[in-house]
């Protein structure tokens, strides 16, 4: 049995707070929240778990095995060193660190105390999303050429945050993950309409060493909710839909083949040589599972085998590496910032 610990009840710590609180092994110990009716919510409905307002009572409890932080991103890189201080496991929603210095320290003082650290990166536990890495890496699609993805809707306004570290971890996780590749550099646009210096709308793009490129387009300031990606293969084209209920991934059997004789096109111009490909599509059964409880499961998981989980330290230090680049690109108008 693992004693939990969570810190923080808000929009989405209450989610990770249920998906804990019903995973077979796990007793939830504590709760810290300093809003004193988040605390007597959560006593109403979790009976046996103690509230408090002070850290310091998780820290002191030696048979906690491990802390949730789910408060805002600022005070992640504290709360987790002191929580991996205290000899415990630790989960910590996304992303990992604001600073990348902080998220070195962190992945290293987790690895000397042998403890897991786990970020929240929710979309590598995300079946429809598992499913494209499972045709990128059997070559269904061919050679990824490149891939997009929007994240874009009308809020949640953040004041904390700008939208590039509120919404674009997710789409960094998941693009390092599809492409298995390091990047080489990242440039960024975007600008603050309703927040001086808070970024509503950013647009980024990540280049790497291959050719391929990945673009993301992320707002809290759009007419539309819409969770999209969409990834180019040499063989096929793919589009992950996440606010369709129902018909999450299209498989477009789309393309452009070439036709040449010992690198020469056999026609007048190189235009006439190509060929417009128009396929079939084809809609895919994927069994839909709730990605926030498999990612809760994969921590529980980590703790009792010891091996880390799919969005360990490491890959939340190199979503906020991204992060960091692309935020000096922003603050430069854009100016291409090299990865090292």
């Amino acid at each position: 049995m693992i004693r939990l610990a969570q810190i923080g009840v808000g929009y989405w710590g209450k989610n990770i707070l249920r998906n804990f609180a019903s995973l077979d092994g796990v007793e939830l110990a504590w709760v810290c929240d300093s809003r004193e009716q988040v605390q007597e919510t959560v006593k109403e409905r979790y009976r046996t778990v103690q509230t408090t307002g002070n850290v310091e009572d998780i820290w002191s409890d030696d048979s906690v095995d491990a802390v949730v932080v789910a408060i805002n991103a600022a005070s992640h890189a504290s709360l987790a060193s002191q929580a991996l201080a205290a000899g415990k496991h630790v989960f910590v929603e996304k992303p990992l660190t604001l600073d990348v210095r902080d998220g070195e320290k962190l992945v290293a003082q987790a690895r000397a105390a042998d403890r897991i650290l786990m970020v929240g990166h929710l979309l590598k536990y995300h079946p429809a999303y598992l499913w494209m890495k499972e045709q990128i890496d059997a070559g269904a699609l061919g050679d990824v050429r490149y891939l997009y993805s929007t994240r874009v809707n009308l809020g949640r306004v953040r004041t904390d945050e700008n939208a590039l570290w509120s919404l674009a971890p997710h789409d960094f996780s998941v693009m390092l993950m599809l492409l298995g590749e390091e990047p080489a550099r990242v440039s960024a646009t975007g600008h603050a309409y309703l927040q001086s210096d808070i970024e509503d709308v950013v647009f980024v793009t990540v280049s790497f060493p291959s050719g391929r490129i990945g673009h993301i387009h992320v707002s809290w300031l759009d007419p539309h909710k819409v969770r999209q990606l969409t990834v180019v293969g040499t063989k096929k084209m793919a589009v992950l839909d996440d606010v369709s209920a129902t018909e999450k991934v299209r498989i477009f059997d789309h393309g452009v083949d070439t036709t040449t004789t010992q690198g020469q096109a056999p026609y007048g111009s190189y235009a006439e040589a190509l060929t417009y490909r128009q396929g079939d599509i084809s809609i895919p059964a994927i069994a839909m599972t709730e990605p926030l409880r498999k990612e809760c499961a994969a921590f529980v998981e980590a703790i009792s085998t010891g091996n880390p989980p799919p969005s360990d330290g490491a890959d939340g230090l190199a979503v906020v590496k991204l992060l960091a680049a692309a935020q000096e690109s922003l603050e430069h108008q854009g100016r291409p910032v090299e990865l090292t």
